[in-house]
This record gives structure tokens, C-alpha cells and sequence, in this order.
């Protein structure tokens, strides 16, 4: 039987991540894989009421891949993957 993964042990995931999604109220893999990341970062930046780095974002988007599929390639685990896909999307890459 595999272990049950959790948060902290996801790619890209570290205490300030993890202080995070306890704000948003995300406490498992399980509950991280139902969200959606544009969403968790506009509602951490309402519940701190400040401006987050877009790196959170990115951040929150390879943390909700690993959640939703544990065989992710190892790239798409890096935060970094996810800001060179958003700034290839707003055509600044």
C-alpha cells in the first residue's frame, strides 16, 4: 500500500507555501487537487490584503498538478515551469 502524500512533500512546496494554504484552508493533497490556483491567489491576496509576487501563482499552479496526478513529469513539479508557461501565454517569453 503507498503512503498518502502530503503537502509538504509536494515539488516547489515549502514552509511559506504551506503557511499558505493553511490560510486558504487547504490541509491534504485531496482537498489541494479540487482547486483552482487563479482562484487560491486572489483569495490569498483578499485574506492577507496585500499584492502576492506572481511566483505564488506559478507556485500554486505546479502544487495543484502534483495533487491531481502524482506521476507528473519532474519538470512540471517546478514552479518555474509554470512561469515560463504564463509568460509564454501573455506573450512576454
Amino acid at each position: 500500500m503507498q503512503a498518502q502524500r502530503r503537502l509538504e512533500d509536494l515539488i516547489s512546496v515549502g514552509p511559506a507555501m504551506l503557511r499558505d494554504f493553511e490560510m486558504l484552508g487547504i490541509r491534504s493533497v485531496e482537498e489541494l487537487a479540487k482547486q483552482e490556483p487563479k482562484k487560491m491567489y486572489g483569495k490569498l491576496e483578499k485574506l492577507t490584503g496585500q499584492h502576492q509576487d506572481i511566483c505564488v501563482l506559478d507556485t500554486f499552479e505546479a502544487a495543484v498538478a502534483q495533487a491531481r496526478n502524482p506521476r507528473l513529469a519532474a519538470e512540471r513539479c517546478e514552479w518555474w515551469w509554470w512561469s515560463r508557461k504564463r509568460k509564454r501565454a501573455e506573450g512576454k517569453g
